[in-house]
């Protein structure tokens, strides 16, 4: 007998022994198919692909360590006592026993996915870096029409409208959103938590319809566990800035469904966790509050000592002082240019703009709003608005006060990082287009030009001098000067390096076709101005340093192995297709200019 003989059917080896099929693993578990695809759903167990498909290539094929942890998990036995709890239901409603059923159905088997959290996430920056899709789909179950009868529980969706809310009133709070853009499936956020850059969207305020062609049972069952998970973060976000969890909004504005407004009411008090509640007795309260303005006024009558010794006019000094270096020693840039870019600006939202979104937005930077309705914190009457969104033709009764924009012009000051002009977001105007954030403009290799405008006011913003505090007109002409000065030396160091480079190219140019300086300017001589030209473009059409460069080119293609080769004709594919998009894009670009001169002239 061999050594290593094998009889059929004793032991498998290999593939065979690694990988067992979805059919098999079922009856492994002993569980069904539905029982058996939400498990793997909570577990975070997916298909895999093996090499070599034992049973064929038409089955799905799962690891078997896999199913191993998933054979001694408890949550088998709670679906099978949830199995067990509805057959005694049923029971009882065929028996017509509708005492016992009562009972059953107030009793029902509950299990939580607490457990698993801590499974699948070790770390909190781990549950942060799998965030994007949790929150996309609880955003998009929070925008669901809450109607009692559909496939999606009223207390679901509630749910995940107020989780989302609670992401939002964080963000917001802490100055970490950095991008937004409006597209046609609804409108993508980027935020950035603890150095972890998160991504998701959220449909736009539109009725939504429950189509057929969508399993629900799977998304119910993801969005499950999300639930979970975006609680967990959202408790320790909000323990980290020192803010109580869950929160406890003002009854009247979440009537009135200003959820977003309460939340960033609530978290502007600081309440610190542990405090206790405000259902507290009086006389403890008078007490604290006696000792806290004893310790106040103490603390006052230091700060007033020492204000008189700082070389300063306004009062409160030293706590500006103070507050200016904790945001500078604690923030970074991006953090201090979000939360700079609104401050100071007053908002008032028309209806008909999308509310929930620019009240996200617009705190996040620095920002006040309010909108036309109950429960706003200001009036439209208000003398201080600065800027009223509006997204109508025409407006009927118009402030003098303040500037009439579109909502695009939000979206494209907080992409920019900058207070773009409001000439050309009037109400009434076509807008300018709204550029994506996340494209790479010079990877794609074409720069729009409404970009190029956007580049030149960011770097006009940054280069611009400033007057410094404490110098006079003389002095600020001075330093204005001395800059001047500074720049155009640099300018002219560097065109001259440029120079140099280019004399150093053509003389090795020179030297590889085998040419003299004497030689050259002797034919530089005797050919004429215009003929020179011609000859130029000739001798750069049969340029020998291009003609080695393809010729190694050859060569290298001819030693490239086939999969090498492959791969360098897909991505020369790759480059002829982006410069045929951005062919594409300039004739656009050509026929949009050619119709609006047309426009113009008729």
């Amino acid at each position: 007998m061999p050594k290593h003989y094998r009889p059929a059917g004793k032991k498998k080896e290999g593939n065979a022994a690694k990988y067992i099929t979805r059919t098999k693993a079922v009856s492994y578990l002993q569980i069904s198919l539905a029982v058996f695809r939400k498990l793997c759903i909570l577990k975070g167990v997916f298909p895999r692909e093996p090499k070599k498909k034992v049973e064929g290539n038409h089955k799905t094929y799962y690891h078997m360590k896999d199913i191993a942890f998933l054979l001694h998990d408890p949550l088998i036995e709670k679906f099978r006592e949830i199995k067990v709890h509805r057959k005694k239901v049923k029971k009882a409603f065929a028996k017509k026993n509708k005492d016992l059923a009562d009972r059953l159905l107030n009793r029902p088997p509950s299990y939580k996915l607490d457990r698993l959290i801590i499974e699948r996430y070790p770390t909190f920056i781990d549950a942060l870096r799998d965030l994007d899709d949790c929150l996309t789909m609880v955003h998009l179950f929070a925008a669901l029409p809450a109607v009692e009868g559909e496939r999606v529980q009223v207390q679901r969706i509630h749910n995940c409208r107020r989780l989302s809310h609670e992401w939002q009133a964080y963000i917001s709070r802490t100055n970490s959103l950095r991008k937004t853009f409006i597209s046609v499936k609804g409108i993508y956020y980027q935020a950035e938590v603890q150095g972890q850059k998160i991504t998701w969207l959220t449909p736009h305020a539109l009725q939504q319809v429950l189509t057929d062609d969508v399993d629900f049972n799977v998304m119910l069952t993801f969005l499950e566990f999300y639930e979970t998970l975006l609680g967990f973060i959202n408790f320790k976000l909000y323990h980290s800035i020192n803010v109580n969890y869950p929160p406890i909004l003002d009854p009247r504005l979440e009537a009135l469904s200003a959820e977003l407004y309460a939340l960033s009411r609530y978290m502007s008090t600081g309440r610190l966790p542990g405090n206790p509640d405000s259902n507290g007795s009086t006389e403890d309260k008078e007490t604290e509050n006696n000792k806290e303005s004893s310790k106040t006024d103490e603390s006052e009558l230091r700060l007033a000592q020492l204000q008189h010794q700082l070389p300063a006019n306004e009062p409160g000094a030293l706590m500006h002082l103070v507050e200016e270096s904790v945001a500078d020693d604690t923030e970074d840039g991006p953090a201090k240019d979000c939360r700079s870019l609104f401050r100071g600006l007053k908002f008032y939202l028309s209806r008909e703009v999308p509310r929930e979104s620019l009240l996200f937005i617009i705190p996040a930077f620095g920002g006040t709003a309010s909108w036309e309705g109950q429960g706003a914190p200001f009036d439209e009457t208000d003398e201080e608005i600065t800027h009223q969104i509006v997204d109508r033709p025409t407006q009927s009764h118009l402030f003098l006060s303040r500037e009439y924009v579109q909502p695009q012009w939000i979206f494209d000051c907080v992409n920019a990082l900058l207070i773009l002009p409001t000439e050309g977001y009037i109400v009434g105007r076509v807008p300018p287009p709204h550029l994506s954030p996340f494209v790479d403009n010079d990877e794609e290799g074409y720069v729009p030009e409404y970009a190029e405008t956007i580049k030149r006011l960011q770097d006009a913003a940054k280069n611009k001098v400033l007057p410094l505090p404490g110098l006079g007109d003389e002095a600020q002409e001075n330093s204005m000067v001395e800059a001047r000065s500074e720049y155009n030396e640099m300018a002219e160091k560097k065109r001259k390096l440029e120079m140099l480079e280019k004399q150093y190219h053509e003389e090795l140019k020179m030297e590889i076709e085998g040419n003299t300086f004497s030689n050259i300017s002797n034919k530089k001589a005797d050919i004429p101005d215009d003929v020179e030209g011609d000859e130029s473009e000739e001798a750069n059409e049969d340029d020998p340093i291009k003609q080695a460069a393809d010729d190694a080119e050859e060569i290298s293609k001819s030693i490239m192995s086939n999969r090498k080769r492959g791969l360098l004709r897909a991505m020369e594919i790759g480059k002829e297709r982006k410069k045929s998009k951005v062919e594409i894009l300039k004739q656009r670009k050509m026929k949009a200019e050619s119709s609006a001169s047309a426009k113009k002239r008729s």
